[in-house]
């Protein structure tokens, strides 16, 4: 399989050498956070002289026997180098039951600069407090992102790409297959039989086919407000009274596992969070063709999934705004920076673009608003809002 250096998570990585915190590194499944981990060890490697790099990757049947945390804890102590830098790198770190008293038993030696991956039901960020008594650093990893697509396949042409990308995602286990089923096939199967079973064993889900249908109608539903008790309600045949309060713990697997994001709501003027109904967009848009069919696209949910994505990925907190009734798609805030952000396929129709400007000239603060959409032209300014190509957006640095 082709591979490309992946800077982004990299260079995360690189910055915490030598810091004492338990570095972990999250994701959807089949996002790349294994071969992540490989090219750190191949940059210690090559760029520390004095490093000792303890690799052990649970897939992999010759660390079978490592499977009891006291045979993984000896492995590693008698892998220890005195006089040089060890480096402890585990993948797939929830295939050892009770890995976290080796984790913490290594931590606390001081002899160790620790990283691991693991399945996200079983290695939540909710939950790295409570497993490790030592400080953990965690690098969130997603799927491709378009530069990354892009990259990976050497396209010079951004927007001829982003059509690509929009049905082909950022899964990049999927680029092998040239069959587009086969493709939505991959995808499927990574949501099922990795996504899915790992939040059924982790919280040992019985009603499996209830999982499938809020499955399906947040799918269908991506971009779209909606809350538990609705989706409870939507949901309810005459036959079985669906409890909200299953719907919400349901809803929270998945975003533990990474298959959704949850956005919540931002009031504006009041500057307060909102409480009552939230969206969700998915990890990857391509979950959603792969599981329901590409016959329907919506192209203007698809981009914003996308975007919203994006924004996680540059670090941003996302909120959906609120301001007299009317809708803002995204608020993006880190630390002193704030961006309001309408996202759009076609801007072109002028009721569209006066629908989408609206809410943004609404907004009397001096922050940044912007409209991103499928200009395909240079970014301009209308009345104070940028009005940015969606291509030309996701490509920036």
């Amino acid at each position: 399989m082709k591979l490309i250096e992946r800077e982004f998570y990299l260079e995360q990585l690189k910055r915490v050498i030598g810091t004492p915190d338990i570095k972990v590194i999250t994701g959807v499944r089949r996002s790349g956070k294994s071969k992540l981990l490989e090219a750190f060890k191949t940059y210690v490697e090559n760029n520390i002289d004095a490093s000792n790099v303890i690799h052990i990757n649970f897939n992999l049947a010759q660390f079978e026997k490592l499977k009891d945390y006291h045979a993984l804890n000896e492995f590693v102590e008698k892998a220890f180098v005195p006089s040089k830098q060890n480096f402890v790198l585990i993948d797939e770190v929830q295939l050892c039951p009770q890995f976290e008293l080796t984790i913490n038993s290594l931590h606390a030696s001081e002899k160790y600069d620790i990283y691991i991956t693991g399945s996200n039901a079983f290695l939540l960020s909710s939950d790295l407090a409570t497993l490790f008594t030592g400080r953990t650093f965690e690098i969130k990893v997603y799927p491709f992102s378009f530069a990354e697509y892009m990259q990976y396949f050497g396209y010079a042409d951004k927007y001829d790409a982003l059509n690509k990308y929009i049905k082909e995602g950022g899964m990049s286990g999927s680029y092998l297959y040239q069959d587009e089923n086969a493709k939505y096939d991959y995808i499927t199967d990574i949501f099922d039989t990795l996504i899915v079973r790992d939040i059924r064993q982790k919280y040992k889900i019985k009603n499996q086919q209830l999982m499938d249908r809020l499955v399906d109608y947040l799918m269908d539903n991506v971009s779209n407000l909606t809350s538990a008790r609705n989706i409870a309600e939507t949901l309810t045949s005459n036959k079985d009274k669906i409890n909200h309060k299953t719907i919400s713990a349901y809803m929270q697997y998945l975003c533990n596992a990474f298959a959704f994001y949850k956005v919540r709501r931002y009031d504006i003027q009041g500057k307060k969070y909102l409480t009552t109904n939230d969206k969700y967009y998915l990890s990857d848009h391509t979950f959603r063709y792969a599981k329901l069919g590409t016959k329907n696209m919506n192209y203007g949910r698809t981009l914003e999934n996308i975007v919203a994505i994006e924004l996680l990925r540059r670090g941003y907190e996302v909120y959906v705004g609120v301001l007299y009734k009317k809708e803002i798609d995204f608020v993006a805030l880190k630390r002193n920076e704030k961006i309001y952000i309408q996202v759009s396929d076609n801007i072109s129709d002028d009721l569209t673009f006066q629908r989408e400007i609206s809410p943004l000239l609404s907004i009397k603060d001096a922050y940044p608003k912007m409209i991103i959409a499928r200009t395909r032209n240079d970014e301009y300014s209308y009345e104070g809002v940028s009005i940015v190509d969606i291509a030309d957006w996701l490509t920036k640095n």
